[in-house]
């Protein structure tokens, strides 16, 4: 059983216990800076980078959290595998003896050429680290998240004699990539800092209206392992496939086989998803390759049920090539290149938050909605297996008129990592702000 503080009750009542000053004088302190946090809004979203080259995002992060008094460190996030050196940002603010609290935000942008035809529109176009040029847009709306962050850091700020604590505001790179949060983590983000009682994110949502807020408490979002199955066989003439082993032939027997894991061997009450994202083999229509490779995305809430589906995974490459008589010695290869865990929102905690985000913004615009596949790497700042308890909630995005519009003709909205995704600024940051702030004022005074 938790056990609270009666005292932080007591000022958190105060606060938030149908107190209309005090949420009146929330309201005034965003109306002072919101002009300011949208001009901060756009001129992110036209200066995007990529994942794990946030220089100077991550610079006006930092650059911000230090004229607002926090304590700043930067270059945050050494990634031991990868043997990069991140931009993550900690900016710390202590206000006496209490609970310790991180506030996340992702600072990173998507390798997106946008096509919104807003006057504010990205731009940018960089080399990716393939080499490649692309196009660079915050199709995901990092943006949104931190302009929110960097409004809540002042508003935190501007109401230090509601909370007690300590507070840690953190930049996170590469989000995108599913390696930001581990980066801080084997940087000694918990180590050199102080250890966070509760860590909370929002994200913004391309199906919610902005003003509202989405919450799931349990799993809100799966895991995502990312797998590599090079199917290997013996390459040659293609008007002469009897003296080759076409791996072609068995990669395209494994595609459907794999379909046969979540449809014949899962229970349908336990939420999987396995795609093959990608088929590459071959160079020309008149020769069989030596291999090809097959790109999957697994997504699941349950570890147990992870490793299942990757057994069931390799087991089904493997038996496709012997059935093809592919010898043992050029067995398929089977490699999990990236894994991002499920992020779980402790159900208590989150509930929490929700009633606190009833009171600050109206209980019509408060919602429970359901776990959705997509994936975060938020959940590895809650330290799997040595839990830090985390809160997620979603942030309404999508103007009003236009979702009203959508629910009337069908037509599907820009969905998040779309070229034509579009926040509409004011009403989103204003929540966004308001939100995080009621929260964190909760969580400081618990």
């Amino acid at each position: 059983m938790k056990r609270y503080n009666l005292a932080g009750l007591f000022l958190c009542g105060l606060f938030f216990g149908g107190n209309a000053w005090a949420q009146q004088q929330l309201d005034r302190l965003i109306d002072q800076q919101i002009d300011t946090l949208v001009g901060t809004y756009k001129s992110l979203h036209q200066s995007p980078e990529l994942s794990g080259h946030e220089e100077k995002t991550s610079a006006l992060v930092a650059k911000e959290l230090r004229m607002l008094g926090y304590t700043v460190t930067e270059r945050l996030g050494k990634y031991k595998r990868a043997g990069w050196i991140g931009y993550g940002v900690v900016g710390v603010l202590k206000n006496g003896p209490g609970p310790t609290v991180l506030v996340r935000t992702d600072m990173d942008a998507l390798p997106v050429t946008e096509k919104t035809g807003l006057p504010y529109a990205s731009r940018v176009r960089t080399k990716d680290d393939a080499g490649q040029e692309v196009g660079v847009m915050h199709a995901c709306g990092h943006d949104i998240h931190m302009t929110s962050f960097l409004g809540t850091a002042r508003m935190l700020v501007e109401l230090k004699d509601q909370w007690h604590g300590t507070l840690l505001m953190v930049g996170q790179p590469a989000e995108e990539t599913g390696s930001g949060a581990e980066a801080l983590v084997e940087d000694g983000i918990y180590t050199r800092f102080p250890r966070p009682d509760v860590a909370i994110a929002l994200h913004d949502n391309a199906t919610l209206e902005a003003g509202r807020i989405g919450y799931t408490p349990g799993f809100a979002l799966a895991s995502s392992t990312s797998v590599t199955v090079t199917m290997r066989g013996a390459g040659g003439h293609g008007s002469a496939p009897e003296t080759t082993k076409d791996p072609i032939v068995a990669a395209a027997q494994v595609v459907l086989a794999l379909q046969t894991i979540v449809s014949r061997e899962n229970s349908p009450f336990d939420p999987a998803v396995v795609t093959v994202g990608s088929i590459q083999g071959g160079s020309k229509n008149n020769i069989i390759p030596d291999e090809v490779r097959l790109l999957l995305t697994v997504r699941t809430y349950k570890e147990e049920l992870r490793q299942r589906i990757l057994n069931s995974i390799t087991r089904i490459a493997r038996n496709t090539a012997l059935a093809a008589g592919i010898p043992e010695k050029l067995a398929p290869a089977i490699e999990v290149t990236e894994y991002v865990p499920a992020t779980f929102c402790d159900p208590a905690l989150t509930e929490r938050v929700a009633r606190v985000l009833e009171k600050a913004i109206g209980t019509g615009n408060v919602e429970k909605t359901s776990p959705v596949m997509g994936s975060e790497d938020f959940g590895n700042l809650g330290l799997e297996g040595n839990k830090i308890p985390i809160v997620f909630f979603w942030l309404g995005a999508v103007d009003p008129v236009k979702a009203a519009e959508s629910k009337r003709t069908g037509e599907r909205l820009p969905s998040l990592h779309s070229s034509l995704f579009a926040p509409l600024p004011e009403p989103t940051i204003r929540t966004g702000v308001k939100a995080m702030t009621s929260a964190v004022l909760d969580l400081m005074n618990r």
